[in-house]
């Protein structure tokens, strides 16, 4: 996109958030739901299925490759399943756009299928080591091959045959695990894959609520190859990543008060409550209940004075695409934040850590990038123009950083907030922020 026509965002400085609605439905589960409709037997209802840019991604690789799916319609669909060996091969290359999930996911699915699959995506994804995934997979037999760099386009040739491995994850990846795990379903054997720290587990429960077995042992989680899925209604929560912009917006944001609706709250993904916590936020989780499988609450949110803090290590995985709000409430906060142990965030949609760390010196705070993590003092954040690269996550948690800014702040390279939050900004509006759309 050129910059006559780039997305930006214009916030005005100050404000504060309220209200009561629900984000956009979970993007990680929203793959995973259609994935896993796909190969089961007879049909499956979705409902809150996100329809971003990602997610539709996944969606119509899935028809490319033979799943008749009728919608979405308002976060509804009804996918009829084609069983474990009935995907078809699609006549042009299955382009991921910038999802990295549906890329890593649809690797480890197509591994197994008797015909030639080539997956593609744009620019960004293309830069996005894939190693991760078809390592492991060609130990189980897979036929996989990338560019010299490890990256898109991955070009998959007919399985001879599969066979489950035992697996150690060197570095924990949920996209990883899934990937494996789902390969592991056309696999002679038992897949077994070993977390260095826990991830979340929306593959393995939706295994389950869809009629497979999947065994823990502590950190080694197991599948046997050639089970059957069957069909079912898979209600998609909100997402807690949407939810993480919100929460920090809130938090910061004086006088601020706002409850989230129907909230996913897999322990796998709740880190960012418990690190805003740990920093002073006041968030309440409230109607606690079960939806599919998936534990899901009310999340009330008010504003508080942040402090800083060490992150916990055992923390990093469970709240990794939650860092660049968390990076905002930390710049919002008396004293040091500091996160260690958190090489991943260089390799997603941007360089999170050095992206980030650009930004908040552009708005006056001291951030000093470290190889794996940031060191964020608190002060008082200035306006200026801050360029996202692309990067939803970023876009939307600097967004969030004009609450308790002095002048007003323009954030370049916005369109990818479409992938995962379709709506932002007319949401953010609505909610208090003082938020236009440019193009620009």
């Amino acid at each position: 996109m050129t910059a006559q026509h780039e997305l930006r965002f214009d916030l005005a400085p100050g404000g504060k958030l309220g209200g009561c609605f629900a984000v956009p439905g979970d993007k990680s589960i929203s793959h995973r739901a259609v994935m896993l409709g796909a190969i089961a037997d007879g049909e499956s209802r979705i409902s809150g299925f996100l329809e971003g840019a990602d997610s539709l991604a996944t969606l119509k690789a899935l028809r490319q490759l033979g799943v008749e799916i009728e919608g979405p319609d308002q976060g509804c669909l009804q996918v009829q399943g084609v069983g474990l060996h009935g995907l078809r091969p699609s006549r042009t290359p299955l382009d991921m756009g910038n999802s990295g999930t549906s890329m890593r996911l649809l690797t480890g699915l197509l591994s197994g299928q008797y015909f030639a699959s080539e997956l593609i995506g744009d620019a960004s994804l293309t830069r996005r080591p894939m190693r991760r995934v078809t390592d492991p997979l060609i130990q189980m037999g897979a036929r996989i091959a990338t560019s010299p760099e490890g990256t898109a386009p991955l070009h998959i040739q007919p399985a001879v045959g599969l066979t489950g491995i035992r697996y150690a994850m060197p570095v924990a990846s949920a996209q990883v695990k899934s990937s494996l795990l789902l390969a592991g379903l056309y696999a002679s054997g038992e897949t077994s894959v070993i977390e260095p720290a826990p991830t979340r587990d929306h593959t393995e429960r939706m295994l389950g609520a869809l009629g497979c077995a999947v065994d823990q042992d502590g950190a080694c989680i197991r599948v046997r190859g050639g089970q059957r899925l069957t069909g079912t209604a898979i209600a998609v929560p909100g997402d807690i990543s949407s939810a993480a912009f919100f929460l920090v917006g809130a938090s910061i944001a004086a006088n601020s008060e706002l409850t989230l609706t129907g909230v996913g709250v897999n322990p796998t993904r709740t880190g960012v409550i418990d690190i805003l916590k740990a920093m002073g936020a006041d968030i309440t989780l409230v109607d606690a209940r079960d939806q599919g499988g998936e534990p899901v609450a009310d999340l009330r949110v008010r504003s508080a004075e942040l402090k800083g803090i060490r992150i916990p290590s055992d923390l990093v995985p469970l709240a990794i695409d939650e860092f660049p709000a968390i990076f905002v409430a930390a710049a919002c906060a008396q004293g040091e934040t500091l996160l260690r142990g958190a090489e991943e965030l260089r390799v997603k949609e941007s360089d999170r850590i050095q992206t980030m760390a650009d930004g908040l010196r552009v708005l006056g705070i001291e951030a000093e990038a470290l190889p794996d993590g940031l060191r964020i003092q608190g002060g008082a954040l200035q306006g200026g123009s801050v360029d996202s690269h692309g990067d939803h996550r970023v876009a939307m948690a600097f967004a969030m950083a004009a609450l308790r800014a002095s002048a007003p702040i323009e954030v370049r390279d916005c369109a990818n907030v479409n992938t995962s939050f379709p709506g932002f900004a007319s949401l953010a509006a609505s909610a208090g922020l003082g938020i236009v759309e440019r193009y620009g």
